[in-house]
């Protein structure tokens, strides 16, 4: 499929997905999964509950995942792939019993269609539940104020079935922020009485609203790759039309668009797509039973071609870009802060000595540490961390500049695992608590 058909042009991008833009402003909205906790609101994410004798068996043939260890309400970042071992979705996909699971995300459409498909005795239903994230240092205190439970010895990606409000929901321990946190799932119709109670006690916890223009920050910082913003899905092939078609026509009309931008060009929109070994999620891969792409992705994690990295832009090379814009001439392209707004996949040539060596992604501003980041999907060879590069910045047929860069960790900053009874074991606020 020709590239230029994903080339960004400015009608029916823009996504208001998160509600309001920001509640008190981006950068205290951001600080406060350093410094207190926030509440973010995911519930426009899809579910599907998929139940029966094969369930197992559907959902397995369709991940990466094993199912060799798999309890009853643990959670698992499940990522599908097409035969080329390309990411067509991933989501969070739950145990809720031994022939039982919910999945959340674009996932729950692909193993929807491969359930119609073909041969299995599964039920699929549709599940319209709330997905209410609350991460940071005061998350872990404040959900035990609210629900009188002690969640701190859940382990990561298990749930916990909890009570707010005089409602039965789980709670996710996982972080999308790269702190610790929890979201938060149950049925729609008790989600404004769920949120409003986190809401009132939550002010004593220094709780914070996000907004649309924060939520993504912490994505970039955690390494958390992003369908249509990191990577386009795998699904523009002939092979995928009938999928395709019918998965574009039940999206609503922010997640059926998908653009593309920045200075990297390809020949195909498949120079769009990554495997999950350049996401980050090649420890994700169990060769212990058979699934769409196995053998593709055997054949990479053997000997990958690229893997991921955040890269840490030159401050004075980025000021430099800002200062255009006050000066006489053509600017450069504009740095929209915190991150990019649009729903566009904004993907950037990486250089070594004038060789393209990577493709750079979600570039955005972190307050909490003064500087400009993006992740970075690039080849093993200058993958070494201080590792000095060049991003491209700015669209083909514009005025371009060189940004200076340093590879550095992706995830740049993780605290998601963190012992949470080491962790809140001499805190007064706890303590106040129990």
């Amino acid at each position: 499929m020709d590239p230029k058909e994903f080339r960004f042009t400015p009608e029916g991008y823009i996504t208001k997905r998160f509600g309001e833009i920001e509640f008190t402003d981006w950068i205290d909205e951001s600080m406060a999964w350093k410094r207190t906790c926030s509440i973010g609101d995911w519930s426009w994410i899809w579910e599907r509950r998929f139940k029966g004798p094969d369930a197992a068996r559907l959902i397995s043939g369709t991940v990466i995942n094993s199912f060799a260890k798999f309890d009853i309400l643990q959670s698992k970042h499940a990522t599908h792939c097409n035969e080329e071992g390309k990411v067509i979705a991933e989501g969070i996909l739950t145990r809720l019993a031994e022939d039982e699971f919910v999945l959340m995300g674009r996932g729950s459409f692909w193993v929807d269609h491969v359930l119609r498909t073909g041969d299995y005795d599964v039920e699929s239903t549709h599940e319209d539940w709330y997905n209410l994230q609350v991460q940071g240092p005061n998350a872990l205190p404040l959900l035990e104020k609210l629900s009188g439970s002690n969640l701190r010895n859940t382990k990561f990606m298990h749930n916990a079935e909890i009570e707010i409000a005089g409602h039965r929901l789980l709670a996710l321990r996982q972080g999308m922020s790269g702190e610790p946190g929890f979201e938060l799932q149950g049925p729609r119709e008790h989600q404004e009485e769920v949120y409003a109670e986190i809401v009132r006690v939550g002010q004593e916890f220094g709780l914070r609203k996000l907004g649309g223009r924060a939520s993504n920050t912490g994505h970039l910082e955690a390494c958390f790759p992003t369908i249509g913003l990191d990577y386009l899905p795998a699904i523009f092939g002939d092979d995928m039309k009938g999928y395709r078609e019918g998965f574009l026509s039940s999206m609503p009309g922010f997640a059926a668009k998908f653009a593309v931008g920045g200075s990297f060009e390809g020949s195909d929109v498949t120079d769009w797509y990554r495997s999950p070994i350049e996401l980050g999620w090649g420890k994700n891969i169990k060769f212990d039973h058979d699934f769409i792409g196995r053998s593709a992705l055997e054949k990479e994690l053997a000997s990958p071609r690229r893997v991921i990295r955040t890269l840490v832009w030159d401050a004075d090379d980025v000021l430099d870009v800002y200062s255009s814009m006050f000066r006489q001439g053509d600017p450069y392209h504009f740095m929209e802060m915190p991150r990019e707004q649009r729903a566009v996949m904004t993907a950037d040539k990486v250089l070594k000595n004038g060789r393209e060596v990577g493709v750079a992604t979600s570039r955005g501003y972190s307050y909490h540490s003064r500087e400009m980041l993006s992740l970075v999907v690039i080849e093993p060879e200058f993958a070494e961390l201080g590792t000095e590069v060049s991003v491209v910045w700015g669209n083909p047929g514009e005025i371009q500049k060189h940004i200076k860069a340093i590879v550095a960790p992706a995830p740049y900053r993780d605290n998601r695992r963190v012992d949470l009874n080491k962790l809140y074991a001499d805190s007064p606020v706890l303590a106040a608590q129990l």
